[in-house]
This record gives C-alpha cells, sequence and structure tokens, in this order.
C-alpha cells in the first residue's frame, strides 16, 4: 500500500499525532490487510450515496418531491458546470464519473467531520469503555488514506486517457503534444518545432505525475484538517476541547466542499485540455 511509506512521527505536545495511514482490522491475516478504517466508511459513504439516489429515483413524479428535487438541482448544476468545461459534446461521456467523484469526495470530506469518526477507538485504557487517546481509530475518512485518493487519480486518470484516445486518436495525441503550433516553415519553422517538441517532453512528465499530484492535493488537505482538529480539541480541558474546535469545523466543511471542487475542476479542464483541438482543427480545416 502507498501509506505504508508513510510512518507514524513522533510530535510535540503542541502538535496533533494523527497517524498518515489508514489502521487494518485484521493485521496477522495479511491477505486481509487491506481491509481499513478508511475502507470500511468508504462503503458506508457509497452505501449512503446509492441509498438516497435510489430514494429519489425510485417514484419520480411530474412535481418532484424533496429528495427528487434535491437530486435533480444536484444533476443540473453539476451538469451545467461539466458542460461549460469540457463542452457539450464530450460532457455526455464524462459527466457520471465526473459527478460521481465529486459527490463521494465532498461526502468523504464532510463524514470525516462527524462526532466519533477519528475519536473512537483502541488506545491505552483509562477506565471502562474510555481511552487516554485514540491511537486506532474505528471509523476514518477515506479521503484522509491516500490508497484512496490515489485510486481515484488513477481511475480518472484511465478515463482522460480512454476519453483522449477515443476523441483524437493516438496520431491526433501525439501530434497536438509535440507538432510545433503556428504555421512557420523554413529555418524559424524548425526552431520552433524543437522548442515545442522540448514542451512535449515536458508535458507527458506533467500528465505522468497528474495523479500523484491530484492524490496528494486532496490527501494533504483532508489530513491536515484532521490535525487541527485534533490539536483543537486537546487545549484547555473539557470546555476548551468543545468550544475550541468549534471555529475550525466549519473551516473544515468549506475545505472540504473546495478540496472535491478542485479534484473535479482539475480532472474536467485535463480533458478539455487534450480534446478541445480537434474541434479547432476541424473549423480550420472548414475555412
Amino acid at each position: 500500500m502507498l501509506s505504508s511509506f508513510l510512518q507514524p512521527a513522533s510530535f510535540s505536545p503542541l502538535l496533533a499525532n494523527v497517524h498518515s495511514y489508514a489502521s487494518e482490522f485484521l493485521h496477522e491475516n495479511s491477505n486481509l490487510g487491506f481491509l481499513t478504517n478508511s475502507l470500511l466508511v468508504a462503503g458506508v459513504v457509497v452505501a449512503l450515496v446509492l441509498w438516497f439516489a435510489h430514494k429519489a429515483t425510485k417514484s419520480m413524479t411530474l412535481i418532484p418531491h424533496k429528495a427528487q428535487n434535491f437530486f435533480e438541482f444536484i444533476v443540473e448544476f453539476l451538469y451545467g458546470q461539466v458542460v461549460g468545461i469540457v463542452g457539450a459534446k464530450i460532457a455526455p461521456r464524462v459527466f457520471p464519473l465526473l459527478a460521481t467523484i465529486f459527490i463521494y469526495i465532498l461526502v468523504s470530506n464532510w463524514f470525516g467531520l462527524l462526532p466519533g469518526v477519528g475519536t473512537i477507538g483502541w488506545g491505552e485504557g483509562t477506565g471502562l469503555l474510555s481511552v487516554k487517546e485514540v491511537h486506532d481509530p474505528l471509523l476514518r475518512a477515506p479521503t484522509a488514506d491516500l490508497n484512496m485518493t490515489f485510486g481515484l487519480s488513477v481511475s480518472m486518470f484511465l478515463v482522460w486517457l480512454y476519453i483522449t484516445i477515443k476523441e483524437v486518436g493516438v496520431w491526433g495525441f501525439i501530434v497536438h503534444t509535440f507538432g510545433a503550433k503556428g504555421g512557420l516553415k523554413g529555418v524559424m519553422g524548425a526552431m520552433v518545432g524543437l522548442v515545442f517538441l522540448f514542451v512535449g517532453v515536458i508535458e507527458i512528465f506533467s500528465i505522468v505525475f497528474r495523479p500523484v499530484t491530484l492524490s496528494f492535493r486532496l490527501f494533504g488537505n483532508v489530513l491536515a484538517g484532521e490535525n487541527v482538529l485534533h490539536t483543537m480539541s486537546g487545549m484547555g480541558g473539557f470546555i476548551g476541547s468543545v468550544l475550541a474546535p468549534l471555529p475550525f469545523y466549519f473551516m473544515e466543511l468549506l475545505v472540504g466542499l473546495l478540496q472535491a471542487i478542485v479534484f473535479t475542476l482539475l480532472s474536467a479542464v485535463y480533458i478539455q485540455l487534450s480534446t478541445s483541438h480537434d474541434d479547432h482543427g476541424h473549423e480550420e480545416a472548414h475555412h
């Protein structure tokens, strides 16, 4: 697992000590090592989203009920945003995945803010059903696990590759990435061609590292939020531990939304950049 490379560090008393990796339920069974607390919550999140989608669309009427109305609002709003970025031609192909990823990341981020998530689990006992500090939480936000964010990024990368090849073809992608722009000829055209060839190599490296940057950005922001809330909860005794985190909970609600938007927006932009030039090519040929 990717998160096995992230080992727990020893922090000073003023800093949180939230693990940067998910906790396994069955440590002694290596074949079931994938069963982690983040995977458990991921299953719960998927079940909640599917349940609500089924409830909203089970008995659709001309005059929508509350669940249907809310569901239709989400779908229409997200579809409009996707069309505005990738265009009406590509939107039907990529909207299902982009909308699903956005909703899943948003619910996962906010699920991690629920009371008990990250604070109920195993640790050094101080009494009946109480511990001094939770070392292995029972529940953990899926997006606080690098394996989950990297899996989302790789899935998005594979869909980007499929859509790009299907839309412009392998040769079209090569020409778009390495081909010279501007229509210059002669010595100047050759020099510009070398420049765009070098830029194309840089673009290939950028494409390869996109899953890494997407996954680490989401994982890092969620993990940082966990550390902030963990730190605030340990300050000022009982009253301080309740009041101090409240402003940061509202901040993390906003951060959870922003990170879902950023992940989905960047994915849509990557698709748009690799497919939009096909339309320009047709326009030039037409003229």
